[in-house]
């Protein structure tokens, strides 16, 4: 073949590489963060976790904006002030950081955040989990939030809450708070353990009792009430990391699965009346392959095979691959090892993951991040370090997975303590740009530039009936590729919450042929004909209003 026959053939095949990049802009975007441990050398459980992340528009300018979960000193070792973070969008490819403006110049050890309208008067709302008393914070709509934890009835409780998430129990459009708890810990109880018979380590979970997640209904007047125990989800033998939603048996209500550290995992399914029935063993998710319980961290669900039900992944600690849990006739069954997410996984311990379309090719893709509780592993000569690379599998269109992390980017690749993952379109370009936190370390901020040619759309829902987000609805979209869906979540990954709005890579079609909304009301609206590289504002029982990207 003549070398231009070559050159047009390579042209034709698109660029080299994934179809897209991951760029480090975090130093030009002005995101300035450091976590703070409050590490001294008691090696605190607490030390290890952190920190969470989100990414929502707090002043509706329709600009994503960045919240960076903050940890602080421990009392009688105080060095440092530090407070969780709000960073403005500029709209130019900047931040500014406006936490004092917003109010949220608030000390407290926090570890997660999950977002959502849950007064639903249209302005996002935050939910920090803590050691000690998590912190709900109500938006203003005047650009700041004022604490409303005790005036929500959900004060004067002191945990060790992890992840948390809204979601609608109840479908009764005020949205309900499923919140994780890790175990029974204190300083004044911590329990000294030890990898060399000398120096105090930091202890894995066995050396803690676990505790109870909580849920909280929403009474639709500002207030929730605790209805833990008679929801049928009390249990004491939790150790909850990471909690996701589905609908896992498709009957329009929401379920929820949690990723427990070294207990078994929950699959709670809705009973429609406002409890739930334990069902993980008997759908194939409490355990992995060799019948054990594994350390789970992070979960989140997606449709990636595109047959309209969705898996669910879970991360869990070094020798134990992720968990790729794929539903089919009789349940669930772990599909990492044949999808080929399991051996590269194995010696990683991840936290934070994520289903998206990296490459906007219609195939969900899925992320990773990943790094270990303390330095000192090194001395275990295993082979395992404390900073890791993260995992980015890139969904061959079949069922099968191959990690491209090292091919997306170089700082993005390159080894971290990786453990809070969101997503969100920062320079609204039509792709999904990847935010990292980082244990003791900085924030990490990826702008993805997907150079392939393909196209997106994406869907902003406003609920009337339905709660004003949206959450726990199911958005199908059908074309020539084939039928692909995105259920609206409040919450998912680690510690952390992504953009509530559904973002479909369509490759290069031009046209969504038909959407179709499938409400928490039970109301069902669809729409033909919608041209792609657009966002549609869909409100409830409305026809949609097309956005462009910028």
């Amino acid at each position: 073949m003549r070398r231009r026959d070559l050159l047009l053939a390579a042209l034709a095949a698109g660029p080299a590489g994934p179809g897209f990049q991951l760029v480090d802009v975090t130093g030009p975007s002005g995101l300035a963060f450091r976590h703070n441990t409050g590490g001294f050398g008691a090696k605190y459980l607490p030390e290890t976790m952190g920190p969470g992340c989100a990414v929502l528009d707090y002043d509706n300018d329709g600009w994503p904006d960045i919240l960076l979960v903050n940890g602080q000193d421990w009392p009688g070792h105080r060095k440092q002030r530090s407070t969780p973070r709000l960073f403005r969008n500029n709209r130019n490819g900047t931040f500014s950081d406006v936490t004092k403006a917003a109010g949220l110049d608030v000390e407290m050890y926090g570890l997660g955040v999950a977002v959502a309208d849950f007064d639903n008067d249209g302005f996002p709302d935050l939910y920090i989990t803590c050691v000690g008393q998590n912190r709900l914070f109500r938006n203003t709509g005047k650009g700041s939030f004022v604490d409303a934890t005790t005036a929500a009835g959900l004060g004067n409780r002191q945990s060790f809450s992890t992840s948390a998430m809204w979601v609608d129990i109840d479908r009764d459009g005020h949205l309900d708070l499923f919140v994780c708890n890790y175990v029974r810990w204190a300083a004044a109880q911590d329990v000294f353990c030890t990898l060399d018979g000398k120096a105090k380590s930091y202890c894995t979970p066995e050396a803690f009792r676990g505790t109870t997640c909580w849920i909280f209904r929403n009474r639709g007047n500002g207030t929730f009430e605790d209805i833990t125990a008679r929801s049928g989800l009390f249990d004491a033998s939790s150790k909850s990391l990471g909690v996701t939603m589905l609908d896992f048996d498709q009957d329009g209500w929401p379920d929820l699965f949690v990723a427990n550290d070294t207990q078994p995992n929950k699959l709670y399914r809705n009973n429609h009346d406002g409890t739930f029935r334990e069902s993980a063993v008997r759908a194939g998710v409490a355990f992995g392959d060799d019948g054990r319980a594994r350390a789970g961290m992070g979960v989140d669900a997606g449709d990636f095979r595109r047959t309209g039900r969705e898996s669910i992944a879970v991360t869990n600690f070094d020798n134990e691959m992720m968990g790729l849990f794929e539903p089919g006739a009789n349940g669930f069954s772990d599909r990492a090892g044949a999808t080929g997410v399991g051996a590269p996984t194995r010696t990683r311990l991840g936290f934070g993951c994520l289903f998206f379309d990296a490459d906007l090719d219609g195939h969900l893709d899925l992320l990773a991040v990943n790094g270990h509780i303390d330095d000192t592993v090194r001395n275990l000569n295993k082979g395992i370090v404390h900073a890791q690379s993260p995992n980015l599998f890139l969904n061959n269109g079949a069922g099968k997975f191959r990690d491209v992390a090292a091919e997306a980017g170089r700082e993005f690749s390159a080894p971290k303590v990786g453990r809070g993952l969101a997503l969100g379109d920062f320079d609204r370009d039509g792709d999904l740009d990847v935010l990292i936190t980082t244990n003791g370390g900085p924030a990490y901020l990826f702008r993805n530039d997907v150079n392939n040619g393909n196209l997106s759309i994406r869907f902003r829902l406003e609920g009337r009936k339905s709660n004003r987000d949206g959450i726990g609805a199911v958005i199908r979209l059908f074309g020539a590729g084939g039928p692909q869906m995105r259920m609206i979540r409040g919450g998912s990954s680690y510690l952390s919450s992504s953009s509530l709005a559904a973002t479909f890579g369509v490759g290069k079609l031009s046209v969504a042929e038909r959407v179709v909304v499938y409400w928490p009301s039970g109301r069902v609206d669809e729409f033909k004909n919608l041209p792609a590289a657009r966002t549609y504002h869909c409100v409830e029982g409305e026809a949609p209003r097309a956005l462009p990207y910028r």
